[in-house]
């Protein structure tokens, strides 16, 4: 066989071991699949409805009707809008649903006497006269400083000096300075500490309780059935059963702002402002137990059953949410059946 055969056949024979071996391939890594998914910003708490500023008074208000609607004190209202007596409003007029705000700056008079006070905006006070000829220089104010402030210290003036251990024993002993070693400082005396106070257990909130500073624990303010539930409608709370000289209850702890007969369809009414979230009403009583401006418990008896400015005797219930009328039945624990 010649040369050249032999060639031909050893490179055949390297092109046929070649094919047979088996070609393995990189992995493939997927980095999409271990990325985390995106995050998706949850949509923000919806902020509670807030009080007006201001209202018009419409045709057939009155100021008690105008404080009820909106959660407030009538007394609180006419003070706010110079109203000197509640029963004198007027169609158009506007109202301030909130107390005004009055800011005053108070700076210092100048030669250290007495304080002045300026309103907001006004001209800053003069400062201390030019000195006259002769006459030594008047030292530069200072800026007025709050009370509980520690006094202002000029002298001596900080030394500085790298951070060694020599120059820490340095500044102990005064050299750096100038003056006498600093005097050692004896140890305080360490206190006993008081034995730990074992933690009283939170009362249990009914279940018509709600959370937050406005939380407010209600209890039902009548024994009887209710006659007609909430209608956001017809009806702005529960109308409950009972006989006149039955007994209502406040249905929860507060201050009494209204006491009195002076809202239409309510016969006589008591309000009670609770915080400065939630009020609840007392309609058609009989007897009025309690006055304006009286702290009251819950549970305690406010007034008799009756059927003032109602065809039977019943208690016109309401519970109002910043003076909105809400559901009383969703805040009120349930009754035992």
């Amino acid at each position: 066989m010649s040369l050249d055969t032999l060639r031909r056949v050893a490179l055949l024979a390297l092109a046929l071991a070649a094919g047979c071996t088996t070609t393995q391939k990189a992995p493939v890594i997927d980095r999409g699949a271990t990325r985390p998914p995106p995050s998706v910003a949850r949509p923000a708490a919806p902020a509670p409805e807030a009080r007006p500023e201001t209202y018009v008074v419409k045709r057939g208000d009155t100021l008690y009707s105008i404080a009820l609607d909106n959660g407030l004190d009538y007394r609180e209202l006419a003070e706010w809008n110079g109203i000197t007596d509640p029963h004198v409003i007027q169609a158009g007029q506007e109202l301030r649903l909130r107390p005004p705000e009055t800011l005053v700056q108070v700076q210092p008079a100048a030669g250290g006497g007495p304080i002045e006070a300026r309103p907001l905006g006004g001209d800053a006070p003069a400062g201390p006269p030019a000195a006259g000829p002769g006459q030594p220089a008047a030292p530069a104010a200072q800026p007025p400083r709050t009370t509980g402030q520690p006094p202002l210290v000029t002298t001596p003036k900080a030394v500085k000096l790298p951070w060694s251990e020599d120059n820490v024993a340095m500044l102990a002993r005064g050299d750096a300075a100038g003056q006498p070693p600093a005097p050692a400082v004896a140890p305080k005396p360490e206190l006993a500490k008081p034995a730990p106070v074992p933690a009283t257990p939170a009362p249990q909130a009914s279940p018509g309780a709600e959370d937050g500073a406005d939380r407010v624990d209600w209890a039902w303010p009548a024994s009887g059935r209710v006659l007609a539930g909430y209608s956001e409608s017809t009806n702005k709370g529960v109308d409950i059963a009972g006989k006149v000289g039955d007994p209502v209850l406040a249905s929860a702890s507060g201050r009494v702002v209204y006491s009195g007969q002076g809202l239409r369809g309510y016969g006589k009414l008591i309000i009670i402002k609770h915080n400065n979230t939630y009020l609840s009403a007392y309609a058609h009583n009989n007897n009025l137990l309690v006055k304006e401006g009286q702290n009251v418990v819950r549970g305690q008896k406010i007034a008799e059953i009756g059927s003032t400015d109602s065809s039977k005797a019943m208690l016109h219930f309401e519970i109002r949410r910043l003076g909105k009328p809400i559901d009383p039945v969703k805040l009120l624990p349930e009754r035992p059946s």
